[in-house]
Formats: C-alpha cells, sequence, structure tokens
C-alpha cells in the first residue's frame, strides 16, 4: 500500500477502534485530532525535524524514529507507561505499537495486560493495575538480608551474655551492623529447633517468647463479672441521683495505705476513706458504711478492672449496689471519678505518702470539694444538689 501524508501530530486513524468501560458506548474510530492529542503525550514519539511539516506512515500506525537505540536495562513498567498503555488500547491500536511507543517488548505488554486487567470485566484500568501491581510486589518473600559473618557478630554478643537488644543497638552505634532484636531472637529459636544451644545462653527465662494470640491472658481476671455494657441506660445519661463511680488512689511505690474515692455521677459528691491495703477485702470493709449511710439508695456502682474490686459479690450482699466494671483502659467510662481525682490531688499530691492521712482528713478533703460550686451544675454545690 502506498503511504499516506498526513500532518505531524496528527496519527491516521486505525482501521477498527476497541472500546473498553465507558468507551463501549461510542464505536466509531477516533478523529485525527482526538489522536493527535494522545500522541502529543507519548514521548517515545519521534521529534519534528526542522523545516519538516510532515513524515510518512502507513494507516494505523503512529509514526516512529528509525534511529536504534541500546536496549536499556530492564525495569518494570511504571505508573506513567500504564496510563499511556490504557491510552492507546482504547484508541484501538495493537499491542506491538503499543509496545514499540513504550520502548518494550510486546511480550511484557502482553503479561502486563494478562497479569493486571480488572478482575471483574478483564478491562485494564491504569490506576487498579499499578494497584495490582504494588500488592503482589510487597508480597513476595525475600531471601535472607543477613549473611553467616553478620550472624557471627551476633554469636559473639551472646556468648558475652548480652541480651539480643544490647546486641542490635551496640552494633547500630559501632555501625558494624543494623539488625533488630526481633532478628536476633528468630535466629536464635531457629538455631533451637536445629538442635543448637545459642538460646541458652540468654541471660533471662527459657521460654520461647509470651503467646501473643489464642487464649487471652487471664491474669488479673475475674470470670463473669458484670460489664459496663449491661448497665441500664439511664445511668449513662445521668437522669437520676444514686449511680456511683469508684477508684483508688495509691501514694508512693512500696507503701501500702491507699485512698477510696467514691463519686456520684449527676451531682458529683465525693466521699473518701482510707485503706490500710489496696486489696479486696479492705476495699469492702471501707466502702460498705460509705455506700449505706447515703440519703439517697445506692443503686449501680461502676469501678475499673482492678483486682481491689474483685470481691464485688460481697459487697452486693450487704447493699443494694450493683457493681459494674468498666472497659479494660477506657477511663472515660468513669469520668467524673477520675476528674474528681485529679481535685483530690490538689490536697494530696503524687508521691506524697498516705500514712498519716487520718479518716477525719478525707472527711474534710471531700467537705471541701462538695461545697465548691461546680460550673456544670450551674455554680451551685455538690452538697446543695443532692441533699434531698
Amino acid at each position: 500500500m502506498v503511504g499516506t501524508q498526513i500532518p505531524f501530530r496528527a496519527a491516521a486513524e486505525p482501521s477498527s477502534v476497541r472500546t473498553y468501560g465507558a468507551a463501549a458506548a461510542s464505536t466509531s474510530a477516533p478523529s485525527p485530532a482526538a489522536c493527535a492529542g494522545w500522541a502529543a503525550r507519548i514521548h517515545k514519539l519521534s521529534a519534528t525535524v526542522p523545516g519538516t511539516e510532515t513524515v510518512t506512515c502507513r494507516p494505523g500506525r503512529l509514526p516512529f524514529s528509525s534511529k536504534r537505540t541500546k536496549a536499556p536495562r530492564y525495569r518494570q513498567i511504571t505508573a506513567d507507561e500504564r496510563y499511556t498503555l490504557s491510552a492507546l488500547r482504547q484508541l484501538g491500536y495493537a499491542v506491538a505499537v503499543i509496545a514499540q511507543v513504550l520502548g518494550r517488548h510486546r511480550s511484557t505488554v502482553f503479561r502486563e495486560l494478562r497479569r493486571n486487567a480488572t478482575r471483574h470485566d478483564r478491562s485494564y484500568r491504569p490506576q487498579l493495575a499499578d494497584w495490582y501491581a504494588r500488592g503482589r510486589r510487597r508480597a513476595t518473600r525475600r531471601g535472607p538480608r543477613f549473611t553467616e559473618r553478620d550472624y557471627a557478630l551476633v554469636r559473639h554478643g551472646l556468648a558475652r551474655q548480652w541480651s539480643p537488644a544490647q546486641i542490635a543497638g551496640r552494633l547500630r552505634l559501632e555501625a558494624r551492623l543494623r539488625i533488630s532484636h526481633e532478628t536476633i531472637y528468630r535466629y536464635i529459636w531457629a538455631d533451637k529447633r536445629r538442635g543448637g544451644a545459642l538460646y541458652r545462653q540468654l541471660r533471662g527465662g527459657r521460654r520461647h517468647c509470651r503467646k501473643r494470640y489464642g487464649r487471652p491472658d487471664s491474669r488479673g481476671r475475674l470470670p463473669g463479672k458484670r460489664p459496663i455494657t449491661a448497665r441500664p441506660g439511664i445511668v449513662a445519661r445521668r437522669a437520676r441521683i444514686g449511680d456511683w463511680e469508684g477508684d483508688t488512689m495509691v501514694g508512693p511505690a512500696g507503701t501500702r495505705p491507699c485512698l477510696l474515692s467514691l463519686v456520684e455521677r449527676k451531682t458529683g459528691v465525693l466521699v473518701l476513706g482510707k485503706l490500710r491495703a489496696r486489696t479486696a477485702a479492705e476495699v469492702n470493709r471501707c466502702a460498705a458504711p460509705l455506700l449505706r449511710q447515703q440519703p439517697h439508695p445506692v443503686r449501680t456502682l461502676t469501678v475499673d478492672n482492678g483486682t481491689e474490686f474483685h470481691g464485688y459479690a460481697a459487697l452486693e450482699a450487704g447493699t443494694t449496689t450493683r457493681v459494674y466494671f468498666a472497659t479494660p483502659h477506657h477511663a472515660w467510662e468513669r469520668g467524673s471519678n477520675e476528674n474528681t481525682n485529679g481535685l483530690v490531688r490538689q490536697y494530696v499530691p503524687k508521691g506524697q505518702s498516705m500514712v498519716t492521712l487520718t479518716d477525719q482528713d478525707c472527711a474534710t478533703i471531700a467537705s471541701t470539694l462538695n461545697q465548691r460550686p461546680r460550673q456544670r451544675l450551674g455554680f451551685r454545690t455538690p452538697e446543695e444538689c443532692y441533699v434531698p
């Protein structure tokens, strides 16, 4: 067929146009102006020779430079190339032509279309194709990063009775090796499975590691306790008097005396009691009379998950109160109690010993706070709102 003269940047119309996705609504061949718009974005197109306005090409082909270049080192298809591939694919160009535009082998383009086509309709969309490719790259298994020479440094540190964290930190400090302590532990346990004895050089326990899945840690837990989700909804709305929150306040580490704080949710009334020790028996001994002497019936008591409240059954048997436990690490579920404890710290700062604190001192602190106006109460005092 005799070559056809066409203006540069205006590609000839292909003999047949393949449509994908939304483009399927139009089956007519693209106009030369449309082809020119796409061709202008393809960096592989030949440049215009100075003084020349036309080039010769066969129908259905794009004009290319005839200059041969050395094949570059192979690299994976980039996101920009995927957009170019998609554009030319929708214009109906053959895979071989697209490969020439991209400077790729046609097998690379065939493989890209086969592996990264959209899974539900097998059309090629560049954004999804790039997402598929990146996902497979993340899932690939890489070979071992560290050599036997690197692990020799690890074994030398273990022989000196260093912990894996110390070995990793020291090697990083000396710029000899960047390795994490978790990798060292995996190396030690893999050596043990092979019959090695590196694990015996660890300073701590000989167990592999704490189980981080399956059955939860049961230390300090009390089966059958009543969760906060079972608490009546009226309690959360603060719509009545008689719903309380409780917690303990400790002094310096190593000292046994501590405080028991009980706060009424609606009015903010506080009662304090001193505990000789942070135990369930002491909590019941102190809390029971404090709850019984209230002018309003104490309907509910919401506490945290400390073991000092694990004797709640005996407390319920001696009072009309039902005890509920907040979600672990959700201090905001007992916001009134946590906020009031911060107010008490004005008189009993953190780190101050509670050995010399008396029950009269606790009553004085509680009375002072109960007679302090509160903004949420319209600047009335908790005592004014609580006393019938």
